[in-house]
């Protein structure tokens, strides 16, 4: 069984894992724009020496490795996104985000290809890159929804209008039965308001058009 606990657990190692990704994609861009970080005075001794270390366990081996790494750890954080259903999201949508996300993320390789002023050059990189970053993680996230929600066994339809409702006849001297129609799972089926017992205190509460 699912508990509030289990579930705040499970959020922290998403958000963990979510982090570990920001971190290893934060580390390939300093390694591979060392140069405009140094310009900008954003290294020191320190960070140099974490850098050489981190180096030496072949991380940044090949340029895309750190990449897919920190793809593979975001894409993990992803399985258990929770939200707001939103009738809007589907398939189509999502995968857009995550194809024109990827395609920006795995290609912004040529932007280090463009001839200008290395400040110029690495915020390209560092842009195009974080916003394949930023439109995966979007779809990802709407898929990861989606799917939730159709796993999720809702008993409403898919306008989140209806739910089963009273389909037997119950009635004695006394009460009112009103015939009804409902919609569910597409079909119209038959149903009955049952008032059983009209001399106690009755409240009809219903929002408008229902």
């Amino acid at each position: 069984m699912q508990t509030g606990e289990n579930d705040q657990a499970m959020r922290k190692i998403l958000d963990m894992t979510r982090l570990i990704s920001m971190v290893v994609l934060g580390l390939h861009f300093y390694e591979v724009c060392y140069g405009v970080f140094a310009s900008w005075h954003l290294v020191s001794s320190l960070s140099d020496r974490l850098l050489g270390n981190i180096v030496r366990t072949g991380l940044f081996s090949n340029f895309y490795k750190a990449k897919l790494i920190a793809l593979g750890f975001l894409a993990i954080a992803l399985i258990g996104v929770k939200g707001k259903k939103d009738e809007k999201q589907n398939f189509k949508t999502a995968g857009l985000y995550l194809i024109i996300g990827l395609l920006l993320f795995l290609t912004s390789y040529f932007a280090l290809l463009v001839r200008g002023k290395i400040q110029v050059v690495a915020s390209l990189y560092m842009g195009v890159t974080s916003l394949g970053y930023l439109l995966f993680l979007s779809g990802g996230t709407m898929v990861s929804r989606i799917i939730r929600d159709r796993l999720s066994g809702d008993i409403f339809n898919r306008d989140q209008e209806t739910f089963p409702q009273e389909e037997r006849l119950i009635e004695n001297e006394y009460s009112v039965n009103l015939p009804a129609r409902y919609v569910l799972k597409g079909k119209v089926r038959n149903s009955y308001i049952n008032y059983i017992n009209m001399f106690r205190a009755l409240l009809v509460l219903g929002s408008p058009g229902s």
